[in-house]
C-alpha cells in the first residue's frame, strides 16, 4: 500500500507540475477575464462528470464488486468490468447528443449576449471529452484493483501537455487572437482524452483483462454496481459538486460592461457583489488548493481503496479498522502543514506563479484571498475521500449520499449569504465549512458501523502534527521576515525547503509513524 502510494505521489507530483505550467500559460496568456472565466466554466462540467461517472461513482463502486469477483471467477469479473464500461460510455454518449442539442438550442434561441454564447459554444466543443474520460476513469480504477497505479496516475499528464502546447502554439507560432487560441485548446482538450483512452490497453492486456463490449447487465453484480452507483455519484464528489456550485454563483452574481453594475429584483436594483473575472479567480484557487489534495489525499485514498475493498470483502473488520485509522492519521499528518502553509505563502506563491502576462496584481490578491478561504478545508476534503471510501469498500452508498446531499444544500445557502461579505472568498468558505460537516456525519455512521476503532490514534497523531506543524510556521515565517519581498522568487522557495525540512525531522524527532509514507520504512498500526 505504502509503495502505491508513492508510485501514485511521484507521477502525480510529475502532472501537477505540468497542471502548474498549464495554469502559468493559461493566466499569461488570458489572464482573470471574460474568456477566462468562459473556458473554466465550459471546461468544468466534462471534468464534474470524470468526477461524478468516472473516478467518482462507476470506478468506485466497481472496485469492490469487482475485487470480490476476481478473489473467485476472473472470467466473470472481466465481464463485469467491461460491462460497466460499456453501459457508461452508452449512457454518457447519449447525454452528449442530448445535450449538444440543447447547447445548439440555447446559442441561436436564448443566448442574449456574446459572453453567454462563448461560454455555450465552448461546453459544445469539450462535451465529448466527458465520454472519453470516463471510460478512462473506469478502465483506470479496474488497474488499480489490479496493484497496477502507473498508467491511471500518469493519464493527466497527457491532458495538461495538450493544454500547453495548445496555448503556446496557438500565441507564440501562429499568433492568433485570444479568442481563436481558447477554441483551439479546447479541441486539445477532445485530443487528449483519445490519447488517454490508447494508454491503457497495454497495461489492462498485460494483466489479462479483455477490452470487448460486455453488455451483461442482468447479471447480479452488475446490479449490485448499479445499486451503489447511484447514491456515489453524491457520495464521492460533494466537494467538486460544491466547486461547481461556487462557479455558476460566481457567474451568475458577477457584473460586467454587457450585464451591467446591477440586476433587479421584485422592482429593485441590487448591485453585484463580484465582478467578470471572478469565475477565473476561484478557478486559479481551486487549481493550487487542489495541488496537495490530489498530489497526497486522492493517491492516499486510491491506493488504500483496493485494501479496504478486500478487507471488507474477507468480513475482516479488525484490519479494515485498522486501515482507515491509518488513513485518518496520514490525513491530519499531511493536511495540517499543507493548510498552514498555504495560509502563511498564498499571496507570494500565486504571485510566483501567475502574475505575468494578462494575469494583473489585482488578480494576484483576489486568487490569494480566495486561496486561503479553500485552504481552511483541506483536512475535510482530505478525510473525505478516506471515509467515503470506507463506506464503499463495504458496498454501502447510502450514508455518504445522504451526507453530501445535506453538505450541498449547506453550501449553496452559505454562499448566498456569504458572497455578499467575502466575495469570491465567502464561496470558498462555504465549500471548506460544508467538507468539515459532511467529514462529522460520516465519522458518526462509521463509528456506529465499525466501533471507535476507526480513529484509533487520532488523538496523538493531532497532537505530534500540531507540534511539528507549528515549528514548520515558524520556519517560514522567519525565512519571509528575513528577506522580505525583495527576492520574491528566493523568499518562497526557501520558506518551502525550509518548512519542509523543519516538519520532517521534528516528525522524525517525535517518531510520528505517518512519515513512512515518504522514507519508505514503517508499518501501519492500530494506533
Amino acid at each position: 500500500m505504502i509503495k502505491g502510494f508513492r508510485q501514485i505521489v511521484v507521477l502525480t507530483a510529475l502532472s501537477r507540475v505540468l497542471g502548474m505550467l498549464r495554469d502559468m500559460a493559461f493566466a499569461y496568456f488570458l489572464g482573470a477575464g471574460a474568456l477566462m472565466d468562459g473556458w473554466a466554466i465550459a471546461f468544468k462540467i466534462p471534468n464534474l462528470a470524470r468526477r461524478l461517472f468516472g473516478e467518482g461513482a462507476a470506478a468506485s463502486s466497481l472496485i469492490p464488486v469487482y475485487s470480490e469477483q476476481l478473489q473467485h471467477d476472473p472470467h466473470n469479473a472481466n465481464r463485469l468490468a467491461m460491462s460497466v464500461a460499456t453501459a457508461v460510455f452508452v449512457l454518457l454518449a447519449a447525454v452528449t447528443v442530448l445535450g449538444e442539442g440543447a447547447l445548439w438550442g440555447y446559442y441561436h434561441f436564448f443566448a442574449s449576449h456574446e459572453g453567454a454564447r462563448l461560454k455555450v459554444a465552448l461546453t459544445g466543443l469539450m462535451l465529448p471529452y466527458m465520454v472519453l474520460i470516463c471510460v478512462v476513469a473506469i478502465l483506470g480504477g479496474i488497474l488499480n484493483t489490479h496493484r497496477h497505479f502507473a498508467t491511471p496516475a500518469a493519464t493527466p499528464l497527457v491532458l495538461n501537455a495538450f493544454l500547453i502546447g495548445g496555448l503556446c502554439l496557438g500565441a507564440w507560432v501562429f499568433h492568433l487572437p485570444q479568442r481563436t487560441i481558447v477554441f483551439v485548446v479546447s479541441v486539445g482538450v477532445v485530443l487528449a482524452g483519445l490519447v488517454q483512452l490508447a494508454m491503457q490497453a497495454p497495461p489492462l492486456w498485460k494483466h489479462g483483462v479483455s477490452l470487448r463490449p460486455a453488455w451483461d447487465v442482468r447479471s447480479e453484480p452488475f446490479r449490485r454496481v448499479l445499486l451503489l452507483m447511484g447514491p456515489m455519484i453524491l457520495g464521492l464528489t460533494a466537494t467538486q459538486i460544491s466547486t461547481l456550485i461556487n462557479d455558476f454563483t460566481a457567474l451568475w452574481l458577477s457584473g460586467s460592461v454587457e450585464k451591467g453594475e446591477s440586476f433587479s429584483l421584485l422592482g429593485r436594483a441590487i448591485r453585484y457583489p463580484l465582478w467578470e473575472g471572478a469565475v477565473s479567480h476561484l478557478f486559479y484557487a481551486q487549481r493550487l488548493y487542489q495541488l496537495p489534495l490530489g498530489l497526497f489525499g486522492v493517491s492516499l485514498a486510491t491506493a488504500i481503496f483496493p485494501d479496504m475493498s478486500v478487507d471488507a470483502a474477507n468480513r475482516d473488520f479488525g484490519s479494515l479498522r485498522r486501515t482507515i485509522s491509518w488513513g485518518m492519521r496520514c490525513t491530519i499528518f499531511v493536511a495540517a502543514p499543507a493548510t498552514v502553509g498555504l495560509l502563511l505563502i498564498s499571496r507570494p506563491v500565486v504571485a510566483v506563479i501567475l502574475e505575468r502576462g494578462e494575469f494583473t496584481r489585482a488578480d494576484s490578491v483576489a486568487t490569494a484571498a480566495t486561496l486561503c478561504f479553500y485552504a481552511l478545508g483541506l483536512a475535510g476534503y482530505f478525510a473525505q475521500q478516506i471515509l467515503t471510501r470506507a463506506f464503499y469498500s463495504l458496498q454501502e452508498s447510502k450514508t455518504p449520499a445522504r451526507t453530501a446531499l445535506l453538505a450541498v444544500g449547506i453550501s449553496l445557502i452559505l454562499n448566498l449569504v456569504l458572497v455578499w461579505p467575502l466575495g469570491s472568498g465567502g464561496l470558498a468558505v462555504a465549500t471548506a465549512l460544508c467538507s468539515y460537516i459532511q467529514v462529522a456525519m460520516l465519522v458518526t455512521a462509521l463509528r456506529r458501523r465499525l466501533g471507535p476503532g476507526v480513529l484509533a490514534g487520532t488523538g496523538r497523531a493531532l497532537r505530534d502534527t500540531a507540534v511539528a506543524t507549528i515549528c514548520m510556521a515558524g520556519a517560514v515565517v522567519g525565512i519571509q521576515s528575513l528577506l522580505g519581498q525583495s527576492a520574491r522568487v528566493l523568499s518562497l522557495g526557501l520558506a518551502v525547503l525550509a518548512g519542509t525540512l523543519v516538519y520532517g525531522a521534528v516528525a522524525r524527532a517525535l517518531r510520528i509513524e505517518m512519515l513512512s509514507l515518504f522514507l519508505g520504512r514503517g508499518r501501519r498500526s492500530a494506533a
